[in-house]
């Protein structure tokens, strides 16, 4: 059995990872290019009136959101033009920045009247390489040029080289560009800051535009313009513009492979882009981004592709506050509802004497039932509901409450009305399986419910654009491996292996495969997990033949992650490939680095770390505390204990190596922790006395004999 459940892993791993999608990406070739950017610019800035050169090239090229992500907090305009030109994150100043950013403006000098010097490069360059951890090189666009022409401040400090000497620059752009345009393969033009609201934006957009025009009119033959919103204005963090328009860049999506999404694009993309468009090869190690490709099925007119219901930076918007909302409110919610438990569980538990309390009453217990079947649907309700836009309310929040509320409510009287309801482990096993069915269907689906969405992940930060977000692994993961555990009890003890493991298969290929899941890094937590559970499925202890079995199949499962990804062209390989490729090389120390402050900042800052931690306190407390039950069911249903085992190693994994904390394991409690106190709940009820004799009180234990015509205070 052991080989068999083995070779079983690793088979189906594999097939799953064979599988590709159909769909085709292409990408253009040029003499020149051309990057005109503004800090600022966002996609609700174009008008077809107002703005006709840039909306003429969103309708002639490819089009994307940009994140524009870089090493500092705020990407202020300096650090977005100064992460374009290293291509990887980077920060031009790392103090604090509060209200409005300041405007790029370097210190420059012009002893030749051609070129510029930037003086403060040096420094720049010293702090980038020795106070933050991502190996930056200002200037390392430039560097892998002949030469470079800068118009522009903003424009200076993308194109100066490492040394801080710029090739070409001139402050504006000259009464005839073709000339200056013509002089260099690549061209950065500053087209201004976009700031404020109203008018002020309106005339900066127009200015903007009106540059853009007198560029596009001299722009060399056989070129590729680069238009970029590359920064923020202020401390709120927004998805800007991004188009590429040449040749092979026609009425497409931007993607890459750092995204794995159409329509989305990172800012430490351009520089790889445009050394690729130019024929050239990347420097090693430096850059963090991925050229930039694209692909078909993009609505022609950019409006309806990037605007109005499309909207993804007012989406992402909204998201953010409610996600802070709906994740503090649950964790109100099920602290609230499992102090009000408690009272319940006392009461439900089976007593020695014969003054016991009487059991609950049935109202209450049925009450009780349905707030935490409510409460453990509560997250994959919350997916489902942002198939309706409430992000385009005018009360967002209220609406995606109502939405979700509506949800839990109609999934909880579904697993209610079920026949099978009154069994014992029906509850836990239906509301996994909903958890399961709702995510493994949206990644299936293209995890469109994810992208941007409250129990998702939202583009803005820079860290997820596809696949599973932290809190769909955590609530997939437990969902599965409950569903694994409930179902194992019907099986035999021998064959109860091979049913963890099959359920676990299948999630480790769904979490893993780079066009379903896209985490590895959460396939190898899950495998974990599986294993862990498989092997303590049948009662016992997790004895050494166990582990090493278990650790066999977690081997097997990477190694054959390692080995196709690996084995795929680098702008195809998934994170697994990429993690493995930077240990090789000696660039991993920096990812290591950024992981362990992630998690850092994620530990102090997210509700779901509030939620993890209170359901591992009512865990415990259910497991060791006379009133619990959790021992009694862990001892009735053995495959249930290695479920919740399972859990918490695979999400306690994934959130260390995957820099989210104890978001994935916040997630997971939130979902499984009501129904396994729901469980415990049950397994207490049935081990008292239900069916009194007559004369008897209702106490659990043992009755208190009361003939009807007796005194009570005879009796007592």
């Amino acid at each position: 059995m052991p080989y068999l459940l083995t070779v079983l892993v690793a088979a189906v791993s594999l097939a799953g990872l064979t599988f590709r999608p159909g769909g085709q990406t292409t990408r253009g070739d040029a003499d020149y290019v051309v990057v005109a950017a503004a800090a600022g610019l966002r996609w609700e800035d174009l008008d077809p009136v107002r703005t006709p050169a840039l909306w003429q090239e969103a309708r002639d090229g490819s089009v994307g959101w940009l994140s524009v992500r870089s090493a500092h907090a705020v990407t202020c305009p300096a650090d977005g033009w100064l992460t374009l030109g290293a291509g990887n994150y980077a920060a031009w100043d790392t103090r604090a920045v509060s209200g409005r950013c300041p405007d790029a403006a370097p210190a420059l000098t012009q002893p030749d009247g051609i070129g510029a010097n930037l003086t403060d490069q040096p420094s720049v360059v010293r702090a980038n390489q020795d106070r933050l951890p991502y190996g930056t090189t200002p200037g390392a666009l430039a560097e892998s040029v002949r030469c470079s022409v800068a118009v522009g401040p903003g424009a200076a400090i993308a194109a100066a080289r490492p040394f801080g000497r710029v090739d070409r620059y001139v402050a504006e752009l000259p009464a005839d560009p073709a000339p200056l345009l013509d002089d260099c393969v690549l061209s950065v033009v500053d087209l201004g800051t976009i700031a404020g609201d109203g008018a002020e934006r309106a005339a900066a957009v127009e200015a903007a535009d009106r540059t853009l025009a007198r560029v596009l009119a001299a722009r060399p033959q056989n070129s590729m313009m680069l238009i970029a919103g590359l920064a923020d204005t202020d401390t709120t963090s927004r998805l800007h513009v991004a188009i590429a328009e040449g040749p092979g860049w026609e009425g497409g999506w931007l993607t890459s492979a750092g995204t794995g999404r159409e329509g989305y694009l990172q800012l430490v993309d351009l520089a790889p882009t445009v050394l690729s468009v130019l024929g050239r090869d990347a420097p090693e190690k430096l850059f963090a981004g991925y050229t930039a490709t694209s692909a078909p099925g993009r609505p022609a007119d950019p409006a309806e592709a990037m605007q109005g219901d499309r909207d993804a930076d007012r989406r992402a918007i909204a998201q953010r506050g409610v996600a802070e909302i709906f994740f503090t409110v649950l964790a109100i919610v099920q602290l609230v509802l499992f102090v009000a438990v408690v009272p319940v569980l006392i009461r439900a538990r089976r007593h020695a004497g014969p003054l016991g309390p009487p059991l609950p009453p049935r109202r209450v217990v049925v009450l009780a039932e349905l707030a935490l079947i409510a409460a453990g649907l509560a997250i994959p309700a919350s997916l489902l509901a942002d198939v309706a836009p409430w992000w385009n309310s005018d009360h967002p929040a209220w609406l995606f409450g109502a939405a979700t509320a509506a949800l839990m409510a109609a999934g909880t009287l579904l697993v209610r009305l079920a026949p099978r309801f009154e069994r014992t482990l029906w509850p836990m096993a239906a509301v996994s399986a909903v958890s399961v069915l709702v995510v493994a269907v949206d990644l299936v689906t293209g995890a469109r419910l994810q992208l941007n969405g409250v129990a998702g992940y939202s583009a803005i930060h820079g860290v997820r654009y596809a696949g599973l977000g932290s809190v769909g692994l955590g609530v997939f993961v437990a969902g599965l491996l409950l569903l694994a555990g409930s179902l194992a009890q019907w099986a035999t003890k021998r064959w109860r292996p091979l049913v963890v493991v099959t359920f676990g298969g299948l999630g480790v290929v769904m979490v893993g495969s780079p066009y379903l899941g896209a985490d590895p890094v959460g396939a190898i937590a899950v495998t974990a997990g599986v294993c862990v559970a498989a092997a303590i499925s049948t009662g016992g202890w997790l004895t050494f033949p166990r582990f090493a079995w278990a650790a066999l199949s977690g081997v097997a499962v990477t190694l054959a992650f390692a080995v196709v990804d690996l084995r795929r062209p680098p702008l195809e390989q998934g994170t697994l490939g990429r993690i493995l490729t930077a240990l090789g090389d000696g660039t991993a120390g920096p990812a290591m680095q950024r992981a362990t402050a992630a998690n850092g900042q994620a530990l102090v800052d997210s509700p779901l770390t509030l939620l993890a931690l209170l359901g591992a306190i009512m865990m415990v407390f259910c497991q060791f505390s006379p009133w619990g039950g959790l021992n009694r069911v862990y001892g009735l249903h053995p495959a249930v204990r290695a479920g919740v085992a399972g859990t918490v190693v695979a999400t306690l994994i994934a959130g260390v190596l995957g820099g989210t904390a104890l978001g994935a394991a916040g997630a997971a409690a939130a979902a499984a922790v009501p129904v396994a106190v729901l469980t415990a709940l049950r397994v207490l009820l049935h081990a008292a006395d239900r069916t009194p004799p007559p004369g008897e009180t209702d106490g659990p234990g043992g009755p208190l004999l009361r003939k009807a015509d007796e005194d009570p205070l005879t009796v007592s």
